[in-house]
């Protein structure tokens, strides 16, 4: 479906001009700055919002696409759309994007015009990525998201930042390489740069897992999976609120994003081949660094390798679909639903431990568990609030935490008992790390003299929190909308892999 209005275009490019508008207002004026980033990330969401009020869930076909020859050399295209993949990362996006405008209002004081602009350009390049269907094309918005957050941690960073960005850079930056070889190479065999046009590319099966295991050093790194999950602690701590958020919510689920897209259309017998390892790669990130997360000292970190684990889940539910395959049924479809529900739910209950984490950082400039305790005493309704959140994270049921694990977890019991009993153990991992840390953070007497002066939450703090526990809410208790609107792509996944075997 070709669009009527260039709404992807729109929603590319509008926080890029608006960025840098923001960036030219200079630091004279930070309130005027402030309106004009905020305004500009609201006309964003508005203008996104339309994709899934137009959104057609009875098709598999993209929608909303767009195309213009760009280099015709290279067979490449300013080509966009959109299916039941892409659409709702891209609300995300824009969702997530205005609580971070939202929250950094009276807490960047350094420089907040280039602070802003940093996260719309980041915003309407990461809208890029999920919206491109030219290889060339993804791969520059793939690159171009480093400098924005690049620069968020670099500047705005903790004490240890500029390791932790090198650290970050040079992860990213390396798998990417890899990636960018194996669209080089499906460039010469298909003579087009159309990633629609590399699913129906006939590989060979050594071809298969070469080009498989290049897209895995990129995607793995982005998620992360262990073993290349090292740069994400390092890279949260050191990053401000915001820059955690949008690493979190956002950014991580491009590496997900990218086996979707990529990995299973483009190399259905490798990944078949190779299911093992990355399934094995996903039970390790559920349990083992479920136990490193419960061992943490600092919030931050603990919330960090929390998000490994929780994205552990989302590789699985993907890469079981070989598996039950085999066995027929439905559960393939139902293991890559509850992948695409977590990354989701995961944007959110993320968004929201960080910034809770942030409002505590704000007031009392720790995020040491240790330095904390009673703060229920002090601050009701933010204590409220992080306890909430917790309990999402946790894996509640009612709260999107459970809808996505549920999923993946009853996917994975069709495929192998101990597959889903190692999955499940997250029930208990989860709740012991989460649990713990609010035990010692928001309960008790008060610790401190510190905690017993800490102000509650106030009204742009009590909205962005609202507003996120709301969509936890709603996701949780209803994830039927969003179930559609995936399903018909989803489903054409499936039968792809499963017509595809050599």
């Amino acid at each position: 479906m070709t669009a009527d209005w260039p709404i992807l275009s729109m929603s590319i490019w509008l926080p890029i001009l608006g960025g840098l508008a923001v960036l030219g207002s200079g630091d004279k004026a930070p309130g005027v700055t402030r309106w004009l980033a905020l305004i500009v990330a609201l006309l964003t969401l508005l203008v996104t919002l339309p994709l899934w009020i137009g959104f057609d869930t009875g098709t598999a076909q993209m929608q909303f696409v767009e195309q213009v020859e760009w280099v015709p050399a290279f067979d490449a295209w300013y080509r966009l759309g959109v299916d039941g993949i892409s659409m709702p990362l891209i609300i995300l996006t824009a969702f997530v994007s205005v609580l971070v405008i939202i929250a950094a209002w009276q807490v960047i004081q350094y420089k907040p015009h280039q602070y802003l602009a940093a996260f719309l350009i980041m915003e309407g390049v990461m809208i890029g990525v999920f919206s491109a269907l030219d290889a060339m094309l993804f791969y520059v918005f793939w690159e171009a998201m480093l400098i924005p957050m690049f620069l968020v941690i670099g500047v705005w960073g903790g004490p240890n930042r500029v390791y932790a960005t090198i650290k970050f850079f040079l992860y990213t930056f390396l798998g990417s390489v890899f990636m960018l070889v194996a669209l080089v190479y499906m460039y010469f065999k298909s003579g087009s740069m159309d990633i629609l046009a590399f699913h129906d590319l006939k590989l060979g099966l050594t071809e298969q897992i070469l080009i498989f295991l290049a897209f895995l050093l990129a995607f793995a790194v982005k998620v992360p999976m262990w073993p290349v999950h090292t740069w994400l602690p390092d890279a949260h701590v050191e990053a401000p609120t915001g820059g955690s958020v949008i690493l979190a919510a956002i950014m991580l689920k491009i590496g997900g994003y990218g086996f979707l897209r990529f990995s299973l259309p483009i190399t259905p017998d490798a990944s078949s081949e190779l299911d093992w390892l990355l399934i094995l790669l996903s039970l390790v990130a559920v349990v083992y660094i479920g136990f490193v997360a419960l061992v943490q000292q600092d919030m931050k970190k603990l919330i960090a390798y929390s998000s490994i684990a929780h994205m552990g889940f989302v590789t699985l539910g993907f890469f079981i679909v070989f598996i039950l395959l085999q066995k027929g049924g439905d559960g393939a479809l139902l293991g890559l639903e509850g992948g695409m529900v977590q990354m989701v739910s995961h944007g959110f209950i993320s968004a929201a431990m960080f910034l809770s984490v942030g409002v505590l950082y704000d007031r009392l400039h720790s995020r040491q568990i240790t330095d904390y305790g009673g703060v229920v005493n002090t601050m009701p309704w933010f204590a409220a609030f992080m306890v909430f959140f917790a309990m999402a994270n946790a894996g509640l049921p009612g709260t999107s935490g459970f809808v996505g694990e549920f999923m993946v977890i009853l996917a994975s019991f069709q495929a192998n008992f101990w597959y889903a009993f190692l999955a499940a153990t997250t029930l208990i991992i989860g709740a012991a790390y989460t649990l713990w840390m609010v035990k010692r953070v928001v309960f008790g007497d008060v610790a401190s003299d510190g905690v017993a002066q800490l102000k509650d939450i106030n009204g742009r703090e009590a909205l962005v929190l609202g507003v996120l526990a709301a969509a936890v809410l709603a996701l949780g208790l209803w994830p039927a909308p969003l179930i559609d609107v995936m399903e018909a792509t989803l489903h054409q996944l499936v039968n792809h892999i499963a017509v595809s075997k050599l």
